[in-house]
């Protein structure tokens, strides 16, 4: 695989370590969810030369990471793995990015989205309803499902539809993503 041209943020040295296991890549680590102020300036200043890719634990502190770098850079690209592709493979130790196959981080880099602001609302409220993934007993594992096929990771109803609009999934991608989460039952 050829070097990666964006800088890939990460929370930690131990996650620097296994993305290097599975790209040729640079890094900068946030070293934990409070983002010192030298460190989000020079992620700042490489996100407008290179490019920056947000590839965060997928727990509190990493979306919390993702959020607040998505305000201060709009046009981040963001990575994601699983709950279970985080998982440790021993019981001790926490869920994240460092515990992920060079599989799944290659898998996950190759689906990296653009965020955009300006995209207009494509699926909305009632359309997440009727597909079961708001207000239905099964909606929690159906958006975790969703997440993994759009690679958007997983948000809870309320950020659902914010997340398919910031990375711009068609209604197409949406309904084909759906059709195969009612096909896998």
């Amino acid at each position: 695989m050829k070097k990666i041209k964006e800088v890939i943020v990460v929370e930690g040295k131990d996650d620097t370590k296994q993305i290097l296991r599975a790209v040729d890549a640079d890094t900068i680590e946030t070293r934990g969810s409070a983002i010192p102020d030298e460190t989000m300036a020079l992620i700042k200043k490489i996100a407008k030369t290179r490019g920056i890719i947000v590839f965060t634990d997928p727990d509190f502190s990493g979306e919390k990471i993702r959020k607040t770098i998505s305000a201060e850079i709009p046009n981040a690209k963001h990575a994601f793995i699983t709950k279970k592709q985080g998982v440790p493979k021993r019981s001790e130790g926490s869920l994240g990015v460092e515990h992920a196959s060079v599989e799944a981080i290659r898998e996950a880099l190759s689906h990296v989205y653009t965020e955009d602001d300006q995209t207009e609302e494509l699926i909305s409220r009632e359309t997440l309803m009727k597909f079961g993934l708001m207000g239905h007993p099964d909606a929690k594992q159906r958006r975790e499902k969703l997440g993994e096929l759009l690679g958007i990771g997983y948000v809870n109803g309320k950020q659902l539809q914010h997340r398919l609009r910031m990375f711009g999934i068609s209604q197409q991608q949406f309904l084909d993503a759906v059709e195969k989460i009612d096909g896998d039952k």
